[in-house]
């Protein structure tokens, strides 16, 4: 028998045979484990489409491994009913910030990158014009990905009106579709979508409705011209820290964020100016400095078609 830790990597969704069909928050999450491939653990990978198996697939994960790591801020309450129960296993969420003795969250930033978009959405479109959020479930990082999109958004264009929702549900593609074209109907002139297998329908809906969009995760803009910015936040990275931080010995939170750009920044399309992007860059250093802060919460209106 191998006397190697076992690892196991709970990813909440299907798998496919793209990003488009995977989504590209658990795309990148597959990223990342391909990367750790080479860390002397034995790494596994389970999938968990159902909402309602949550806590007993991390439960069954726990039973046969030394690490959990639950892939995204919607493990967060599985793994803090599971946790107790197993004190000699250690669980890792991405994008998490729960706590506890045998806990740790591993997280890219991605409100930091929202903000720049939102602040790119606020310069593109006109004073008083509307931009639009969709997301699916309101778990605590998309919660941060929203606020850091509204405080970019407000920044940059206080009058600008924003329609932010959470659809329900992050891999429908035509639940995606049919909000956002709603969303467009209602004045949106560009869409901030934080979604998995849901993007495909957020494109189409886009490109029907002659609206720009903006992505997140991964670089979108060097797929579709319909992008005008990528929120990147490579949670692959996220999810590589956690497994190598639990075989050094050094199994702790950690945040990463515009420091880091491989990990955390915003993508421009082409057709962004350069006095925009250079108006970017300067919003940039003034996160990583501290002289502006990203909020982690947002205060407006949810909108529903």
């Amino acid at each position: 028998m191998s006397s190697l830790p076992r690892v196991v990597a709970v990813l909440f969704g299907r798998p496919g045979r793209d990003p488009l069909e995977i989504g590209a928050f658990n795309a990148a999450g597959l990223q990342g484990l391909a990367r750790a491939a080479d860390l002397p653990a034995r790494i596994e990978t389970v999938w968990e489409p159902n909402p309602a198996r949550r806590t007993a697939t991390i439960e069954a994960a726990a039973a046969r491994a030394e690490l959990v790591v639950a892939h995204g801020g919607q493990g967060e309450q599985a793994v803090a009913e599971v946790a107790p129960a197993f004190p000699d296993v250690a669980f890792a969420v991405t994008q998490g910030r729960i706590t506890g003795p045998n806990i740790a969250g591993f997280e890219v930033l991605q409100e930091q990158s929202a903000l720049l978009a939102g602040a790119l959405a606020g310069w593109w479109i006109a004073p008083g014009d509307t931009a639009a959020h969709l997301s699916g479930e309101p778990v605590p990082p998309g919660l941060r990905g929203r606020a850091g999109f509204a405080a970019g958004l407000a920044h940059a264009n206080p009058s600008a009106r924003l329609l932010s929702g959470f659809c329900g549900n992050q891999h429908d593609p035509d639940l995606a579709a049919r909000w956002i074209a709603a969303q467009a109907a209602a004045g949106a002139r560009v869409n901030f979508a934080m979604l998995d297998g849901g993007r495909a329908g957020a494109i189409a809906a886009c490109k029907a409705a002659g609206m720009r969009a903006i992505g997140n995760v991964r670089d979108w803009t060097a797929e579709d011209a319909v992008f005008l910015a990528s929120a990147i936040a490579d949670n692959g990275v996220a999810m590589q820290a956690a497994i190598t931080a639990f075989l050094s010995g050094d199994f702790a939170d950690r945040r990463i964020g515009l420091e880091a750009p491989e990990a955390v920044r915003l993508a421009l399309a082409a057709d962004v100016p350069p006095a925009l992007a250079a108006r970017l860059d300067q919003l940039r250093e003034a996160i990583l400095q501290g002289a502006l802060t990203v909020p982690e919460a947002w205060a407006g209106a949810e909108w529903a078609p």
